[in-house]
């Protein structure tokens, strides 16, 4: 299969492109309109450099040092100097998909034609990005303003030949090295570019776009599992029916509905709620209101994703330069749009695996699971069942409320002062891919309590989709019901199940695409 090509204009780029360049190693081309924008907008740069007035960025320092005016036989030196000096990131090594997604999206951004940087410095970082050269990036050095400037700059670094990166096969070397093997000349950084290099929400953006990738997939596993759920309490699916909400129409919360419905289509479980000795009149809450949490989720993801793409066709540098010719400064690095939806995404992750660890501990109650045995055990007393198995999903979930708390309300002054207010945009990426690693396995914890208890009502026909997932999900090696046994690996396994999206793939066969 030929590997994809994802070719680089001057009016942004797309979450696909993203993810595909990002995760799926897919080849980058420069097109010909950003070759040229980027060499026009280099010539205006040229003559403001040969000017006797400083410009910042061009011919001065940098923040708060932006007063000093730098002779020309010292600018490349500062430029030199600024990816030096703001490499200066501590910390465990950020995880490749992040390094490679920050890099794309600075290339985006540099081929706007608004950075002055020359069309020699966008092809090396084209040509990086091919030979699956990684650049050594930490987790601790970004405030979210003036850019995530310490990853950028662990970027900038591997460019000049400095520093280390991660070869494609996977060793850690001098990234000098690494670009002499791969017939790559080290760039000499100009006026302005070193400073272009650093100036942008890459990768704040570029963690963004993954998790919404992600979450969009979790999301459709959480109806499905809060329907097996539903079917495995022998709950009504009267509360999914469209009138009721067409009346509340949110979109999200319609779409849940709708997709809980179509799973349990068909089932011989649902409605057996009043045939008990004590009839119910209607189901609890983390049952019923599945769909307005789920679906209060789905929405804050749309717009996430509106500010996800409004970044994406974004040029974020200071200074910028503009069509008619001027250079001007301007705070379009500040992180604010970004973090709120990253904070925003990570409230409503919680709030998801909270609700889906409340259905869990349901299904192991014998005294509100409706004939289910204690912890769905095979011999209660004798065998623990999945009593633990809660216990490992209510330490997710008190993680991820933990996870929850805004960074975006954070802010913490640098650079003398000049720096006085960031978003801390880069710490809510960082904390949202946690929240979402661990919402996948909040999922699989009942989705495998959900299938074990709907084999258990072996008298009763289980929904035709239900009944696909549960055959997708044994198939995959992870047992169904029976005497206590080592369960961190079937709980693995169940996690590999919902985070490569199997469980969507063994329903929609049957249910058709699910929103």
């Amino acid at each position: 299969m030929d590997m994809q090509t994802v070719v680089v204009g001057t009016s942004g780029t797309t979450a696909d492109d993203v993810i595909a360049v990002a995760r799926h190693g897919a080849r980058v081309e420069l097109s010909g309109e950003a070759l040229a924008a980027l060499t026009e907008a280099r010539s205006i740069v040229d003559a403001l450099a040969a000017r006797p007035e400083p410009v910042y960025g061009v011919s001065t320092g940098f923040g708060a040092l932006a007063t000093r005016h730098i002779s020309p036989e010292l600018r490349a030196q500062l430029q030199r100097n600024i990816v030096r000096s703001h490499a200066a990131g501590m910390g465990p090594r950020v995880e490749r998909e992040v390094v490679r997604a920050l890099m794309f999206l600075r290339l985006k951004t540099v081929c706007s034609g608004r950075t002055g940087v020359r069309p020699e410095v966008a092809q090396t970082m084209a040509d990086v990005l091919n030979a699956g050269i990684t650049p050594v990036v930490h987790e601790y050095g970004s405030l979210g303003c003036s850019g995530d400037l310490a990853p950028l700059s662990h970027c900038a670094l591997a460019l000049m030949g400095e520093g280390d990166a991660e070869g494609p096969d996977g060793t850690v070397r001098p990234a000098g090295e690494l670009l002499a093997e791969h017939r790559i000349a080290p760039v000499e950084l100009r006026e302005k570019e070193g400073l272009a290099l650093l100036n942008g929400t890459d990768g704040m953006l570029g963690m963004l776009v993954m998790a919404l990738a992600d979450l969009d997939r979790l999301y459709k596993s959480a109806d499905i599992t809060a329907a097996l759920t539903l079917e495995a309490l022998l709950g009504t699916e009267k509360v999914l029916a469209p009138e009721l909400h067409t009346i509340r129409p949110h979109p999200g919360q319609g779409a849940s509905a709708a997709n809980m419905l179509a799973v349990l289509k068909g089932s011989g479980l649902t409605g057996h709620f009043q045939e008990e000795a004590a009839p119910r009149v209607q189901d609890a809450y983390s049952v019923r209101c599945a769909p307005q949490v789920a679906g209060a989720g789905r929405d804050t993801m749309a717009h996430a994703r509106l500010v996800a793409e409004r970044e994406l066709a974004s040029a974020v540098d200071n200074p910028v330069v503009l069509p008619d010719g001027r250079v001007e400064s301007n705070g379009n690095f500040h992180g604010a749009p970004v973090a709120y939806v990253l904070d925003f995404l990570a409230i409503a992750a919680a709030d998801l695996g909270s609700i889906s660890e409340r259905r869990t501990d349901r299904l192991l109650d014998k005294n509100r699971s409706h004939g289910l045995p204690p912890f769905l055990a095979d011999d209660a007393g004798v065998d623990s069942g999945l009593m633990i198995a809660q216990y490992t999903q209510a330490a997710l979930v008190s993680e991820m409320k933990r996870l929850a708390v805004p960074a975006s309300a954070d802010s913490i002054p640098s650079s003398a002062m000049q720096e006085d207010h960031v978003s801390m945009g880069w710490s809510a990426a960082r904390k949202l891919r946690t929240a979402v690693r661990n919402l996948g396995r909040i999922i699989a914890v009942e989705l495998y309590a959900a299938t074990r208890a709907i084999e258990l009502r072996r008298h009763l026909t289980p929904a035709p989709a239900s009944q696909a997932a549960i055959e997708a999900l044994r198939a995959a090696g992870v047992q169904g019901p029976g005497p206590d046994r080592f369960l961190a690996p079937d709980l693995d396994a169940a996690d590999t199940f919902v985070r490569d999206g199997l469980l969507v793939a063994a329903v929609e066969p049957v249910t058709g695409p699910l929103a």
